[in-house]
């Protein structure tokens, strides 16, 4: 098969058929689209292409720069766009979170702009956050940005509304399966492939995926960021199921080891969601039906993520004193938290009063924090956890991430090593802002 251009190998995917011997379904066919297969390495870039497509030339002739708000998939593939027609490529982030990813944006030649931001997900609604701010600064076309704006842009959605979603019909002969199961990111994939096979037939079950609240998969939001991306819409779902991340890293494991497919986190995730939804399901079925998921990207891009994780998946001794030891069990029953009310009481009236520990990244805590406290990135508290207690049992100790899912997970964490006075704000930082407490900024 010959292109005159990379660009056209965009698409057409395979539509592969797991084994019922490995997800032990007995009455449905589960599909595996595989998106890990486009030129650039994942789902991405079909949105990338379609947002950029028709405004690269124009971009091109007075010098633009492209930019997206990304730290992922997305920002690998227009990056490489830019390149194919000469332009730079800006990736702006709160927080890179895997370090391949962040590598593979140098190599490819992408500058990485690192803003404060108060969530780790764009908040249209919150107009004092930098990254907001920033995004807002970009809606002016034609000037010295090309910003594809992957959370709003309908050409996201429509790129798989137009062709991944059609293609799963014509490779199922012209039926649309029974069920579509997709991990929710910037939603546009989910959304976009939904409304084609609805369209086909309106029967069609939708199950999203997000993120526990207390985890993270890359590529994946959490049910409370969702609502935060301008493409997600409620309606589009039938129901919204969360996966953990050891979830996510089984299910990968099986893709990899039983089915030969090099699937990273996303995709895990999305085949343990499937399975998990369908098996009662499949229990009262006496007649085939079909289910399609999709495998997002590769697995290269994050064995760093299940190094630490899952480190002895790749040889090396678990780690100890690790959030990723705690199950959810323990974590909902050893968290202590406090509410805004309750940490500012202890702040003023405490004997002593707690140290407030900030464990957002460095952007984030210099944009707005609660007086006072000490800023140490999750990345770096990990570490300190794992060669014992930080602090002397005797401190109290207030935990404060940016909406009180990780800090509680640390907050059970040392809790379960033997500090009694560890909490964990609830809401986060997020939530002290809300509720009209006070803020200062570096």
């Amino acid at each position: 098969m010959r292109y005159d251009s990379i660009v056209e190998a965009i698409g057409n995917t395979p539509l592969v058929r797991i084994d019922p011997a490995v997800h032990g379904l007995r009455h449905i066919d589960l599909y595996a689209k595989l998106e890990m297969l486009n030129p650039f390495g994942s789902v991405k870039d079909r949105a990338a292409w379609n947002m950029a497509r028709d405004r690269l030339t124009a971009a091109a002739g007075r010098g633009a720069t492209v930019v997206e708000l990304s730290s992922g998939n997305t920002a690998k593939a227009l990056a490489l766009l830019a390149g194919l027609h000469g332009l730079p490529f800006k990736s702006v982030t709160n927080r890179m979170r895997v370090p391949e990813i962040k590598d593979l944006l140098l190599l490819l030649g992408a500058e990485i702009e690192e803003l404060p931001g108060r969530s780790e997900c764009l908040d249209p609604t919150d107009t004092e956050d930098p990254l907001t701010r920033f995004h807002q600064a970009l809606a002016d076309e034609g000037g010295a940005y090309l910003h594809t704006d992957q959370y709003f842009n309908p050409r996201n959605t429509e790129a798989h509304a137009t062709g991944t979603g059609p293609e799963i019909v014509k490779d199922l002969d012209g039926r649309a399966p029974d069920w579509f199961i997709a991990c929710v990111g910037t939603a546009g994939s989910s959304t976009g492939v939904a409304r084609a096979l609805r369209e086909h037939d309106p029967r069609v079950g939708v199950v999203g995926l997000v993120a526990d609240k207390s985890d993270f998969i890359p590529g994946i939001r959490t049910l409370d960021e969702v609502h935060q991306v301008g493409l997600f819409d409620p309606a589009t779902y039938d129901t919204v199921e969360p996966v953990t991340s050891d979830e996510a890293i089984d299910g990968m494991l099986t893709l990899i080891r039983r089915c030969g497919l090099l699937s990273g986190p996303t995709g895990g995730a999305a085949y343990h969601g499937a399975v998990r939804h369908l098996r009662p399901l499949d229990a009262r079925l006496t007649e085939r039906h079909t289910a399609v998921f999709i495998v997002c990207d590769r697995a290269e891009s994050y064995l760093s993520y299940v190094r630490q994780r899952r480190p002895e998946l790749l040889g090396r001794p678990p780690r100890k004193n690790s959030v990723e030891t705690l199950t959810g069990e323990e974590a909902a029953r050893l968290a202590k938290e406090a509410t805004v009310e309750e940490a500012r009481r202890l702040l003023s009236e405490g004997a002593p009063p707690p140290l407030v520990v900030d464990l957002r990244g460095p952007h984030a805590y210099a944009a707005l924090h609660i007086e006072g406290s000490l800023n140490i990135p999750d990345e770096l508290f990990a570490e300190l956890v794992r060669g014992g207690l930080p602090f002397a049992r005797s401190r109290p100790v207030l935990l404060a991430c940016p909406v009180g899912e990780r800090s509680a997970r640390y907050a059970a964490l040392l809790t379960r090593m033997g500090h009694p006075g560890v909490r964990s704000l609830a809401g986060g930082i997020v939530g002290w802002r809300d509720s009209g407490a006070p803020l200062v900024r570096d």
